[in-house]
């Protein structure tokens, strides 16, 4: 489905209907984009509650296991719902180790636009592996399920965040300010997106 396709869908108040069975397993030179399960509880319990790799993020950490368990399965939810999707991120030569995550969480299907977000553990930053996923990623949204944007909301203060959506391409849209309410206090917050066109020239994290 090509632009002229989707924009006359859109014309006719035809919306996206997406449908993620079966679940779509995405792979990169280094990397295993997979679908997330139960006996990840332990990584995603990393992930969400260590305060160094969550510097950047307004999300409140998680203190339980059993908050890992459910944002488990908020994911699977969200799948089944077809309201968008998530894949943990693993290198290929260890698939059952999750380092981190990525997901088109939320779908606008009649403007046939999503919203990216994404997560990996510190001992793997700089080295490339966020692009990676990044990239696999923009690229099911855009050619498997057929988006015309993929939009991306950052926080003013996370600028690694930043700089791995501008070097792959994503373009600075709008300043909110104080539309995010988090940690007791209001914050601003940066919109970033992408359209259709995938730039050959994605760079590094």
């Amino acid at each position: 489905m090509n632009l002229k396709d989707r924009t006359e869908l859109a014309k006719n108040g035809i919306m996206l209907t997406p449908i993620f069975t079966p679940f779509p397993t995405l792979e990169t030179a280094r990397l295993l984009l997979r679908r997330i399960h139960v006996d990840d509880i332990e990584e995603i319990f990393i992930l969400r509650s260590d305060p160094i790799i969550n510097k950047n993020s307004l999300r409140p950490l998680i203190t339980k296991k059993e908050e890992a368990l459910d944002f488990i399965k908020m994911i699977e939810d969200m799948v089944h719902q077809n309201e968008g999707i998530s894949w943990v991120i693993c290198e290929k030569e260890v698939p059952e180790k999750v380092i981190g995550h990525i997901g088109i969480w939320r779908l606008m299907k009649e403007h046939y636009r999503g919203e990216i977000g994404y997560l990996i553990h510190t001992d793997f930053q700089g080295k490339g592996m966020m692009t990676e996923a990044l990239k696999a990623a923009i690229d099911y949204g855009f050619n498997q399920l057929k988006l015309h944007s993929i939009e991306a909301q950052v926080s003013p203060k996370n600028q690694p965040s930043q700089n791995i959506l501008e070097r792959n391409g994503f373009v600075k849209e709008g300043y909110l300010k104080e539309d995010f309410f988090a940690k007791g206090e209001f914050h601003d917050t940066i919109l970033y997106s992408l359209l259709n066109k995938i730039d050959k020239n994605w760079g590094r994290d």
